[in-house]
């Protein structure tokens, strides 16, 4: 099928407006669309696929008192070739589609610590000030050239929406201007390249994404602002966070996952090696500062790497203490600005039972996929121009706020604080 225009919305989105709307009356009772096979419960989504675990949401969800704007998806079917979260958790690593050319400007970002990150202008042509923009947040071991950043970045540069794809910290490009590691907590990084965009885009509207650890930041960001204002930030798409580390960690230690684990660990002990080579910071100096002490052999689990590395050079008093100081799933209900977030029934990485439990506040729209595994959601032919299912539903989303936000002066969701409490 040919590309959908990005002139309009698409008829497929079954909502007039954006702006968040309360009620202190009760939904009290579900929502269903027969067509598409999906459920809704006040301002969350699930497909009908997902059986137990929609069951569960449905009951929590319908004492809700929130009610918010949806935005009705075509429901997610797993790729004939790809049933099942594991395979489509590896397909959306290894299946890998043609090159494409690097085109980017490269803007260094001077973060705390006197430490910097580097960020990846896409410019579209014809973008003008005042246009959207969009921050790109990776997920953990990843960069700015990693697949996902790499194809969300080019089809929303073709909606003209100018992109910035963040290396956090000792990553990609920027591997030799930190000397402490990124982290789930680094919040403040994030709010630094979203001050920077605005500082470049003045007059332009963001939109932060975040993938896997990168949704972790932009939900605690958000979170941490309220309705306060950081540049040009107005909205936010996280997709997979893992909104509670301890439970995710201890998840990637089951048998079926450790395949995961051992992949993190790898990459994870080989950069913070090349991390302490690359920018001559001494082990010893850091060691000095009580702070850090470099582990005399690599640890074997990732909770283990976290406790004896990232943790403590950090400074975290030990691995539990980082996840529960950064899990963003208590920095949600703060959240004042329009937000998707997108999860898989069959994340082998985060169970989907993890977001029963949050309060999501009415301008955050969850959407709890029936697949789609870990970051892949490769989809059948035939919905979108392409299978990248997840790919298509973050310019949709993108597509309908710049939308709604270009038909008013000023874009200002219409709040009551006291329903938030």
């Amino acid at each position: 099928p040919e590309r959908r225009s990005t002139k309009s919305i698409p008829s497929h989105l079954a909502f007039a407006s954006l702006r968040i709307r309360f009620s202190g009356r009760a939904r009290g009772a579900a929502g269903r669309d027969a067509s598409n096979r999906t459920f809704s419960f006040g301002n969350l989504r699930y497909d009908r696929a997902s059986d137990a675990l929609g069951r569960r949401l449905a009951h929590f969800c319908s004492k809700s008192s929130r009610i918010g704007r949806l935005l009705a998806f075509p429901p997610f079917q797993s790729h004939r070739l790809l049933p099942g979260g594991h395979l489509q958790t590896l397909a959306g690593v290894y299946l890998v589609a043609r090159p494409l050319t690097y085109r980017a400007t490269q803007h260094r970002v001077a973060v705390s610590d006197d430490d910097a990150v580097v960020l990846h202008d896409d410019c579209p042509a014809g973008w003008q000030a005042g246009d959207r923009t969009a921050l790109l947040l990776h997920g953990l071991s990843g960069c700015h050239a990693s697949q996902y950043m790499q194809r969300i970045a080019t089809k929303l540069n073709n909606a003209g929406v100018r992109t910035f794809r963040k290396d956090l910290r000792g990553c990609g490009a920027g591997a030799t201007l930190a000397r402490l590691p990124y982290h789930s907590g680094r919040s403040d990084d994030a709010a630094a390249a979203v001050k920077f965009i605005d500082e470049l885009c003045p007059s332009s509207p963001t939109t932060m994404i975040g993938f896997s650890l990168g949704a972790n930041m932009a939900l605690k960001l958000l979170g941490e602002l309220g309705e306060a204002r950081c540049g040009g930030l107005d909205s936010a798409v996280a997709i997979c966070p893992p909104v509670d580390l301890m439970a995710c960690s201890r998840n990637l230690g089951r048998w079926s996952n450790r395949i995961y684990d051992a992949h993190f660990v790898s990459n994870l002990w080989r950069g913070a090696r090349n991390l302490s080579a690359a920018n001559g910071a001494d082990e010893s100096e850091l060691n000095g500062l009580g702070r850090f002490q470099f582990p005399s052999r690599r640890p074997g689990r990732l909770y283990d790497f976290d406790d004896v590395y990232t943790a403590p050079i950090s400074g975290f008093r030990d691995a539990e203490d980082y996840y529960r100081t950064c899990s963003p799933g208590q920095f949600v209900p703060a959240i004042r600005k329009p937000t998707l977030v997108i999860a898989a029934a069959d994340d082998p990485m985060i169970p989907a039972r993890l977001f029963e439990g949050i309060d999501w506040p009415p301008c955050v729209q969850f959407y709890l996929a029936a697949g789609g595994g870990h970051l892949g959601f490769i989809g059948r032919h035939g919905v979108d121009a392409d299978c990248r299912w997840m790919d298509w539903r973050v310019v949709e989303w993108i597509e309908a706020l710049s939308h709604e936000c270009h038909n008013q002066d000023v874009y200002q969701p219409q709040m009551n604080t006291n329903e938030h409490r």
